[in-house]
């Protein structure tokens, strides 16, 4: 494997920053939630095999845990067919990496190329009103740096704002987790999963284009260096388009 080459910095390896979601307790359902394994697993894989470097970080650092129904040894099956995703949780060095994250307060932006948001049910808790996350994704888009956000990661879009007080999805077209697949997912579990849905707020907001294809189906969105994936069928895609971004 060849590594892709900073041509600014020669010999250093582009880096990205995966950023997930803490653990937290759904404030609907009372369970633990946690990021989704494919949305951090697949893009891992497609930064490494370009020979990327890689670093997890969260807001708070330390552990982190992933949806159970992301979990392909879950008992419900949900996620049988992720064999990246097994082959990540079952690599003991792979799985080391989401058991020492690196927090926010000790990340320097200034040393990556581009981030990448994780999604899952966690961020529906932990990153929609979390001002650290807000600042590190507009510091991000602010230098012109892939910022890349997922699934339900992308509930720190409809708060997070530039320097002029704009949100950054201002103007922009973008995506995110659909009424579709909230329905779906509500009537899979039997009940309400979510304390509120990405489609419906973003449709609300003003000066924005929220799109979204069928359900469950692979869709990622480049406008300029803001970049944003449906759900976890999206996560390679919207890691691409990373890659296109980088332009290595």
């Amino acid at each position: 494997m060849s590594a892709a080459i900073d041509i600014l910095h020669p010999g250093r390896p582009k880096r990205v920053l995966l950023v997930a979601s803490n653990p937290a307790v759904s404030p609907v359902t009372g369970w633990p939630v946690g990021f989704w394994w494919a949305e951090l697993t697949h893009p891992w894989w497609e930064f490494t095999e370009r020979g990327y470097r890689v670093d997890i970080a969260s807001p708070d650092g330390g552990a982190l845990v992933g949806d159970s129904w992301s979990d392909p040894r879950d008992p419900s099956g949900y996620s049988a067919h992720d064999l990246i995703s097994l082959g990540f949780i079952t690599s003991p060095s792979h799985a080391a990496l989401v058991e020492r994250s690196a927090a926010l307060v000790d990340v320097v932006p200034a040393d990556y190329d581009a981030i990448f948001l994780v999604g899952g049910q966690g961020p529906m808790v932990t990153f929609m009103e979390d001002p650290r996350l807000h600042r590190l994704v507009a510091d991000f888009h602010a230098t012109g740096k892939p910022t890349a956000v997922v699934c339900h990661a992308t509930a720190v879009l409809l708060r997070a704002r530039d320097a002029a007080g704009e949100l950054i999805v201002s103007g922009r077209t973008w995506t995110g987790f659909a009424d579709s697949e909230e329905d779906y997912a509500d009537a899979f579990v039997g009940r309400p999963l979510q304390p509120f849905r990405i489609e419906q707020e973003a449709r609300q907001l003003s000066g924005t284009n929220f799109i979204v294809q069928g359900r469950f189906r692979a869709h990622a969105v480049r406008d300029g260096n803001l970049i944003t994936g449906q759900q976890q069928y999206s996560g390679a895609a919207a890691a691409r388009l990373v890659v296109e971004a980088l332009g290595v």
